[in-house]
């Protein structure tokens, strides 16, 4: 902290560079008036740094709440701060085209408005998806609504896949945790949410997804849409696996997605992904600057403020490059000198030039979760160590901590000592073991939830301080709905015909399914194949072929139907216009083993 250069105000002069108007009031509602972003509430950072808040966080907040258009450069503007991403628009021969269209549809028509309103009513005469998170696609409808005329829209390859096998897969149990990450229902304030480091917190409106219709496959591919040449560089497996820089070699201005922000990003986000690649992102950094370094007068990116300057721009990104590298190439020295992942993120320290550099602070990610990830990706979950391989699950644990340290009770009063001592780690760790032991006993879950909300208050992350007030916030009797929906329609329709059938097996109740057997063939016209499903001890499977190519054996049910209705016999609306061959008991009889999901299970009690 006392390296840190609060007063260099470069940040402040350049997140406010520019500025042309803000939205007045930050509000954004879906067609019935609810609410999904109001970005007013957090007038409060205007004021000083409380004792509530770290001050560096406290920072990076007021930066970040810089909202509204902006101009980068001739002919490029951003709108920031309606949303947890940018919206870029670049002005064409006869309208404009829209990179990242935020998250929900509701902040992107917002976004768009506001441009309008001062650079004139453009047409949106191009799309471009950075890469493959909702928050650079989810809006897409808020700027090309239903009927608009058909513009070129262009993503990496692989977007579609990875933009929709997120939310498939693992999406309960991501949507539930990202309610923790951006803490969205906590209260705004000095005491509440103050950000995330990356932008303010998430709209929770309407997600849409229009397929992309120019795919980016390879570095130096060059394309020109409304008159504007955009040079790419492929940079797979980086912050998303399907994601993208390029240059605008006109305007002398280059666009780094998400590649190289304002803060310390994440290789593993704390509400569940695929462990990133830190090798590989520094690779394309340094890669970038070879490309683009001297081609470059502006650098602006998904998020966060622009960087003026070819010298600056440089300093930005080889700065972020060694970070990575070095993070990268140290963790797998101490890992193979013996440490564990936890050991590593408590002994590794950044070089204070790339440490105490603003750019670089752990505001989204952080060293010491990212160090474990990248641990992680290379040794898996087990450190070596015989005691971790079988050890007892959080219940069992908490009860025998109980009973060893004299009941609840004492180990709730065990625990208060060491919060009373300052070692709010260990303090954590008791109440913890307290209100898995006991979770009806509410002097451990006050003793725990004031724990959790100390270190929140101490935190620089802001994911961290979500996390900490969240867990808080629910130990004290308030359970976070979350209200973002990411089941539309457009969503589904862009799942592969495999994506579905693997979202049914992974609802499979195993153990109930042991003794079923059953067999079907759904024949999708519009893909022109077949696929034979199968259930047998207790695995949905599957394999796929051209129409006609299935041996005859027989199966106790077959649909024929286009894709479309498919899903809606997927969502429970029956078989209406299927053709149906064989007992469609078999298909009930699947449904019937399939496990119901609790959007809301319990996180920080048993």
């Amino acid at each position: 902290m006392t390296d840190l250069a609060f007063s260099d105000r470069t940040d402040f002069e350049d997140a406010e560079r520019g500025f042309v108007a803000a939205l007045s009031p930050a509000v954004a509602r879906t067609d019935d008036g609810r609410v999904i972003w109001d970005g007013d509430a957090y007038a409060f950072l205007d004021g000083e740094c409380p004792e509530t808040a770290h001050p560096s966080l406290w920072r990076q907040g007021r930066l970040c709440n810089k909202q509204g258009l902006f101009e980068v450069t001739e002919g490029i503007y951003q709108v920031r701060n309606l949303d947890l991403s940018n919206m870029t628009l670049v002005e064409g021969d006869a309208g404009v085209i829209v990179i990242d269209p935020l998250i929900s549809a509701e902040t992107a028509a917002a976004a768009l408005a506001l441009y309008r309103e001062h650079r004139g009513d453009r047409p949106v005469t191009g799309l471009i998806y950075t890469h493959s998170h909702v928050d650079h696609f989810g809006g897409a409808r808020g700027v090309l609504p239903h009927g608009h005329a058909r513009v070129p829209i262009l993503a990496p390859a692989g977007f579609l896949e990875h933009a929709v096998a997120e939310n498939v897969y693992a999406g309960s149990a991501m949507t539930r945790r990202a309610v923790y990450m951006y803490g969205a229902e906590l209260e705004k304030g000095p005491a509440g949410q103050i950000g995330c480091g990356l932008g303010m917190t998430t709209s929770t409106g309407t997600i849409t997804l229009i397929p992309p219709t120019v795919d980016i496959t390879h570095t130096g591919q060059q394309e020109t849409v409304d008159g504007v040449r955009i040079v790419f560089q492929m940079t797979p497996d980086t912050e998303a696996p399907s994601e993208m820089n390029f240059l605008f070699p006109d305007r002398r201005a280059l666009c780094m997605a998400e590649n190289a922000t304002h803060n310390m990003h994440n290789i593993l986000t704390l509400r569940g992904a695929v462990v990133r690649d830190t090798r590989i992102w520094a690779h394309y950094l340094n890669e970038t600057i070879a490309l683009f370094g001297d081609e470059a007068d502006v650098a602006f990116a998904s998020h966060h403020w622009p960087t003026w300057g070819r010298d600056r721009i440089v300093d930005h990104l080889a700065s972020q490059r060694d970070m990575w590298a070095y993070m990268h190439d140290q963790t797998l020295r101490m890992t193979n000198r013996g440490l564990t992942g936890i050991e590593i993120a408590e002994h590794i320290r950044l070089p204070p030039a790339v440490a105490d550099r603003w750019a670089n602070r752990g505001y989204y990610g952080s060293l010491s979760h990212n160090v474990k990830a990248i641990y992680q990706r290379y040794m898996g979950w087990f450190d070596g160590n015989p005691a971790h391989l079988w050890e007892h699950p959080p219940v069992e644990q908490a009860k025998r901590f109980a009973a060893d340290y004299g009941g609840v009770a004492a180990l709730t009063a065990k625990g208060r000592e060491y919060a009373d001592s300052g070692d709010l780690r260990f303090a954590a760790t008791l109440l913890a073991h307290a209100v898995f032991a006991d979770p009806s006993n509410s002097a451990a879950k006050e003793a725990l939830a004031s724990v959790y909300e100390r270190l929140g208050h101490g935190a620089e992350n802001g994911t961290w301080r979500n996390f900490y007030l969240m867990g808080a916030q629910e130990l004290r009797g308030r359970i976070a709905h979350t209200s973002i929906e990411t089941t539309n329609p457009e969503m589904a329709m862009a799942l592969t015909v495999d994506m579905l059938i693997d979202s049914l097996a992974i609802r499979v109740d195993g153990p109930r399914a042991w003794d079923e057997k059953l067999t079907m063939d759904w024949t999708v016209t519009d893909e022109n194949r077949t696929w034979r499903i199968t259930l047998s001890n207790g695995a949905l499977t599957y394999r796929s072929s051209e129409n006609g190519e299935h041996p005859a054996t027989p199966v106790g049910l077959s649909l024929t139907l286009t894709k479309a209705q498919l899903l809606g016999v997927l969502a429970g609306k029956g078989f209406d216009g299927v053709e149906v061959e064989g007992d469609p008991q078999v298909f009930a009889r699947l449904v019937a083993l399939l496990d119901t999901l609790d959007p809301d299970f319990a996180v920080v009690e048993p």
